[in-house]
């Protein structure tokens, strides 16, 4: 529901009129209204650590260059799309992890993932969420994102600012990697990628549930389910998500083995999981749930299973358009990205002066929050959507 901005203040602000909370700093900025000068809150679960405010903004701090977001402070880049000497990490995704640069920063958990991604030569520095580093004349630090394992976000301190890039996040609870922490600051560098208001998702273990159900169906029909979803982070997550509804034996395409060992191997909880290929030849796998990526569905690999129904887990399903046009049977939305309403509320709590937005509905984001009395711009990077 959207709001007026006198009903916005109505609604948001403290009786004494001068609230000190991000969300009242929002009503106060809608309704024209001049915004005390503070320091930004804290929320619960987030950094306790201070974001200090200046009277201007060093627009410099983190700027778009050639390479990526590059920190001139710290000299170093963030998910940079070219080689350079220092880049720091937010997770394992292709489009964020790139091949080529001299040092990586990156969480501890991310590691075994970026070496599976990067190569065994790569140059992997670990730190642990919270861990403050020093980088030329900027301290950085990690902090939860919960889009992946190992995901984070990066935190910038220099020349009396705080900087935060999210990377990818969402805000729903995910078994397999940290939950996301809100970060104070002055400028927040968002995703946008799910930035319509339709993009609302749904509890994951409801769409577990869809799943599980699916699989059953397919089983009385004597047919093989095959879902498509991203190697790494959505298969592991469903996997989680069954296992904790007690799905047995899942079967896996060959590209999903490796990441599904590495969460594994870091403790996560996961049902049963065989390769397809470690299956007799000719096999009848009816009754079976086969987990691969979309790229493999519509392939001559599909041509091993006698009868087959295909889904396909993704935010994009929440569009049913898009479920017909890709030619699958169903569709389930679940998405490691945040949705409208979480990515609203995660700018409002971080109490950010600025927002710079990032690959997806970049427009609509900046629009929205221009309306609304936040400063806002759009970013064009290379990085990518949903993974």
């Amino acid at each position: 529901m959207l709001y007026s901005a006198d009903a916005l203040c109505q609604k948001l602000l403290c009786q004494c009129g001068l609230c000190q909370c991000a969300h009242g700093r929002l009503a106060l900025r809608a309704a024209g209204r001049s915004v005390p000068v503070r320091q930004p809150p804290q929320v619960a679960g987030s950094y306790t650590g201070s974001a200090r405010t200046s009277t201007a903004v060093n627009t410099a701090l983190i700027q778009l260059a050639a390479a990526g977001l590059y920190c001139a402070a710290g000299d170093f880049h963030i998910d940079p799309w070219r080689p350079v000497p220092r880049a720091v990490i937010t997770h394992a995704h292709s489009d964020h992890a790139r091949a080529g640069s001299a040092l990586y920063f990156a969480h501890l958990d991310s590691l075994p993932l970026l070496r599976w991604r990067l190569g065994a030569d790569a140059n992997l520095q670990g730190v642990a969420y919270g861990e403050r580093f020093r980088l030329g004349r900027a301290w950085v630090s990690l902090h939860p994102a919960g889009h992946v394992l190992g995901s984070a976000q990066v935190r910038v301190e220099a020349d009396d600012e705080v900087w935060v890039a999210s990377g990818d996040y969402k805000r729903d609870a995910d078994p397999t990697c940290a939950g996301f922490e809100v970060l104070p600051c002055d400028t927040f560098i968002t995703e946008a990628t799910f930035a319509l208001p339709v993009y609302r998702w749904r509890p994951t273990a409801d769409v577990a549930r869809e799943v599980l159900d699916w699989w059953r169906g397919c089983a009385e029909r004597g047919e093989v389910a095959v879902l498509g979803c991203y190697a790494l982070g959505k298969a592991q997550r469903l996997l989680a998500e069954l296992g904790a509804l007690g799905a047995g034996r899942v079967l896996l395409h060959g590209a999903m083995l490796p990441a599904v060992e590495i969460y594994r191997d870091a403790g996560v909880q996961l049902p049963p999981t065989a390769a397809v290929s470690e299956q007799a030849k000719g096999m009848d796998l009816a009754g079976e749930l086969v987990l691969a990526p979309p790229s493999a569905l519509g392939t001559p690999w599909m041509r091993r299973f006698k009868r087959a129904s295909t889904g396909f887990a993704s935010g994009w399903m929440q569009v049913r358009g898009n479920r017909r046009r890709r030619g699958f049977d169903r569709g389930f939305v679940l998405s490691d990205h945040t949705d409208w309403p979480g990515l609203i509320d995660t700018v409002i709590g971080t109490g950010a002066r600025r927002v710079l937005a990032t690959h997806g509905s970049t427009d609509v984001l900046v629009r929205y929050l221009a309306e609304r009395g936040i400063e806002a711009q759009a970013l064009k990077t290379e990085l990518g959507g949903e993974n």
